[in-house]
């Protein structure tokens, strides 16, 4: 018994040790702006997958980004617009700003308090907490968001989605600004 106890505490204390940080990335290329990838529009489609890592629901995002400079950084808007195979449609205008450090804090309707973020490199993590209603009651997640800028017109997501501490789910997305642009089929 004592054994399997060490051998969980010696895990637990690697993984914990082995988290990725976003300065792990700061010799990677292309550089990730946030502001300059989500500038216009965009597509994207992605997957949710519970803990045990079933599929239980899939989605395609129309995006448009809007910004313009303010006196000491820039500020956005990427208004979401999302259609889930269920037929369910939602929607999420994010309030951005990006400061002259390069810091990228944000705001939406169903976001609780302020997101914030950092690009280094090829890589993007966004952090906030998300409410979220389902049933009759609402729930917050923190969300821990990895943007990774493959090319010029493509990027992946993956978000862990957390409840007191645990990964409830994981988030997929795939997005896409290429020419001639898709869309999702409403």
């Amino acid at each position: 018994m004592m054994k399997k106890i060490f051998c969980s505490i010696v895990a637990s204390t690697l993984l914990l040790g082995c988290s990725t940080n976003v300065e792990d990335y700061q010799n990677t290329s292309p550089k990730f702006e946030l502001d300059t990838f989500f500038d216009g529009e965009v597509v994207a489609w992605g997957m949710i997958q519970d803990y045990s890592d079933k599929v239980t629901r899939r989605f395609c995002v129309e995006m448009t980004g809007t910004w313009k400079d303010a006196a000491n950084g820039k500020s956005g808007v990427l208004d979401e617009y999302f259609y889930y195979d269920d037929g369910e449609t939602d929607r999420r205008v994010w309030k951005l700003e990006k400061n002259n450090q390069g810091i990228y804090t944000g705001t939406a309707g169903d976001v609780d308090g302020d997101a914030s973020g950092e690009a280094i490199g090829f890589a993007f993590n966004w952090k906030y907490d998300l409410n979220l209603n389902l049933g009759d009651t609402e729930y917050t997640f923190a969300m821990d968001d990895w943007m990774y800028q493959l090319d010029e017109y493509r990027l992946m997501n993956k978000t862990a989605m957390k409840k007191f501490g645990i990964t409830v789910a994981d988030i997929t997305i795939f997005f896409d600004k290429e020419k001639p642009l898709r869309s999702c089929n409403k």
